[in-house]
């Protein structure tokens, strides 16, 4: 959830003033760390996940489920069992924005040897399997679900709280206060400056699913006060909840120095629609079948907090910039040399905050990043925190830093830490299961391993990126849209393996000079784009994971020919290959994504009556059947393949021995 300062917290109006004191002194506390620490090299390429759960009480005797408000009481328990040791182990858990989520994450960083992707899923079963083991009831369980399907509806949290829209910090018709985190002030804070920095609450919609009896126009029935930004087919919500309170997976990736960490973080970001399309899980919003299948537009708009002024809306006068999205939202820019040529957006930053940073010896595109960043208010702060030095704290710069919440973060070391530079992948959707959440993680964590180890160049136009994240979105995006994607990801520096899978896979289409016609390399200074877009074509999702003779060599394909080139212990190899055949078939529509599963259950649903509408009784039968699958007590042949992976906790001696200069913390 970001930086959790511990303190006072200030009301807007004194945030507000103290915002450009936030900014100047976040900015030199970034300036002294970059210089402090730009010369650090040779880390280790480690990397880690976040998972978040949901408490969930189910009511048999009424056929009710609803979320439970006991993540804190939960998490104390956690911590007094680690205290004690007897907590689970290489687990750590954290807070989350809505009262019924926690966050679990591996206790240390899984290492850089072949033989650690088998280690997610074990260290992943073992997080659930621990909270399981706390539950004091049988009618309680957790689930890795992206969205609670009545989330927002009457009575939708246990013990039942109402909403108070006219005193609540949300001001909301469907959200109550008590389902916000309040064991820190940050997450009220946040939630009552967004609101009141913006001039209003928030509005979120999203259109509705229209099946054969939902009426047309649909039109909920709401009060008139505090529901005037609600739209004719759309599913109206007015709380940073229904953003926040929703649920993702996360990868974090450890470079080895600053430039590699800069090439990482631009190489992925094409790559984010195609894992949001992949991964999509929401289709369901505050009761209602959705006509799009991922979050990511429902989290940008609950904590978009922009005037009119800054969206565009009435001209500039008060506020200093028109900004064209939310902190909630896709990247901006690309932050290496080669990524340059392919930042096609007007880029809106301070112009001073950026003078500065070039004055303190931060190259132009970095510059610009932060720049861009700094253009946002700080929107929570504490009293405490105001005074810092700037030579040691990052707290100020963390402020503005872990608030602007897009599709991929760039992460300097954290001050006074052995961690170093960082990029965060962050638009990937929960999985039902630790299985899918492990194969998607060591997806894309071995996405990282072919890039950096072919020299492959992924690189597409900002705007492209864009568009195809609004693609990603739509309804059974994974098997209906295309999206813009490279004809060929070799580099004239690309290595010889690279060329032989590519000729392997008879991709007649590849070229080895990126197909671009710009002769791409890793340590071109060129900042021109290519002049045609003749290098970019529209693929599905299935071309791009899977390949196509004529077109794509295929993501996964490469993944197989790095793992021919590699030492990987048997185990690991049967694991990976169990991962990438699910993602090989969710590509291909084989399998159902999360999002087609709870449609089509719904739709076969006995209470469902082709109107849209997500009663009781369905919500109860489907979050039901999340907890037998999440257990494994039922089999999902058009969801989830046969058989199990061999992930374990440890890694062999055999291996730790042959590699001892890299098992090293």
């Amino acid at each position: 959830m970001g930086l959790l300062s511990v303190g006072t917290p200030l009301s807007w109006e004194e945030t507000k003033y103290y915002a450009n004191h936030v900014r100047h002194h976040g900015i030199e506390q970034f300036i002294n760390l970059y210089h402090r620490l730009k010369e650090r090299t040779n880390d280790c390429l480690y990397f880690g996940d976040e998972v978040e759960y949901t408490f969930v009480k189910f009511d048999d005797a009424n056929r009710t489920a609803r979320v439970c408000l006991k993540a804190q009481y939960y998490l104390e328990k956690l911590a007094d069992l680690a205290k004690k040791g007897k907590g689970c182990k290489d687990v750590e858990w954290a807070h989350e924005y809505a009262s019924y989520v926690i966050e679990g994450i591996p206790g240390k960083p899984f290492g850089a040897l072949s033989s650690h992707f088998n280690t997610v899923e074990d260290n992943m079963k073992r997080r659930r399997k621990h909270i399981y083991s706390l539950l004091e009831h049988s009618d309680e369980t957790i689930l890795s679900i992206t969205v609670f399907p009545r989330l927002g509806c009457p009575s939708f949290t246990y013990p039942e709280k109402p909403p108070l829209p006219t005193s609540s910090v949300s001001r909301s018709l469907f959200w109550p206060d008590e389902a916000i985190n309040n064991s820190h002030p940050r997450f009220k804070t946040l939630t009552r400056n967004i609101r009141e920095r913006r001039g209003k609450k928030v509005d979120i919609n999203v259109p509705i699913f229209v099946d054969v009896n939902t009426p047309q126009p649909w039109i909920e029935d709401l009060p008139t006060e505090g529901s005037t930004d609600a739209k004719p087919n759309h599913i109206y919500m007015d709380a940073m909840g229904f953003g926040m309170g929703l649920s993702c997976l996360q990868m974090t990736f450890q470079a080895s120095n600053i430039l590699e960490a800069r090439h990482l973080y631009d190489q992925l970001t094409p790559l984010t629609p195609i894992l949001m399309a992949l991964s999509a899980a929401s289709p369901i919003y505050r009761g209602y079948l959705a006509d799009i299948d991922h979050r990511w537009s429902v989290i940008a708009a609950s904590v978009d907090d922009r005037t009119a002024e800054e969206k565009g809306e009435v001209p500039l006068k008060t506020d200093r910039f028109m900004i064209n999205k939310s902190r909630y939202d896709s990247i901006d820019s690309y932050l290496s040399t080669e990524g340059s040529k392919y930042n096609d957006i007007p880029l809106v930053y301070d112009q001073e905050i950026f003078q500065r940073l070039r004055d303190g010896g931060i190259d132009d595109l970095l510059a610009k990043h932060f720049a861009h960043l700094f253009i946002r208010d700080p929107i929570s702060l504490f009293k405490e925190k105001l005074t810092s030095d700037d030579e040691v704290d990052t707290d100020h710069f963390e402020n503005i830093q872990s608030t602007n919440w897009q599709t991929m973060r760039f992460k300097p070391p954290p001050a006074n830490s052995q961690i170093g530079w960082r990029v965060e992948f962050r638009p990937t959707e929960c999985q039902l299961t630790d299985f899918e959440n492990a194969a998607f993680t060591v997806f894309v964590v071995m996405l990282t391993r072919v890039i950096l180890s072919y020299n492959l160049n992924m690189l597409i136009p900002i705007s492209k990126v864009d568009e195809n994240i609004k693609r990603a979105q739509k309804r059974d995006a994974v098997i209906t849209e295309r999206f813009y994607f490279r004809k060929s990801v070799s580099t004239s520096c690309s290595t010889p393996d690279a060329s032989a899978c590519i000729k392997k896979n008879q991709c007649s289409s590849s070229t080895i000079n990126g197909g671009d016609g710009s002769n791409t390399t890793l340590t071109s200074t060129s900042d021109q784009r290519p002049c045609s877009e003749s290098y970019l074509q529209e693929l599905s999702i299935d071309e791009i994971i899977n390949g196509h003779a004529d077109k794509f060599t295929g993501l996964i394909p490469f993944i197989l020919d790095y793992m021919d080139n590699i030492e990987i212990d048997v185990d690991t190899r049967c694991t990976v290959s169990r991962y990438l055949d699910l993602i090989s078939k969710r590509a291909s529509g084989k399998l159902q994504t999360t999002a087609r599963y709870i449609r089509n259950f719904v739709a076969n649903h006995p209470d469902y009556k082709k109107d849209s509408v997500i009663s009781q009784e369905i919500n109860y039968d489907l979050t039901k059947r999340f907890d037998q699958i999440s257990k494994g007590l039922i089999a999902c042949p058009d969801f989830l393949p046969d058989g199990k992976s061999k992930s374990k906790s440890s890694i062999p001696k055999a291996v730790l021995a042959a590699n001892s200069d890299q098992t090293k913390p």
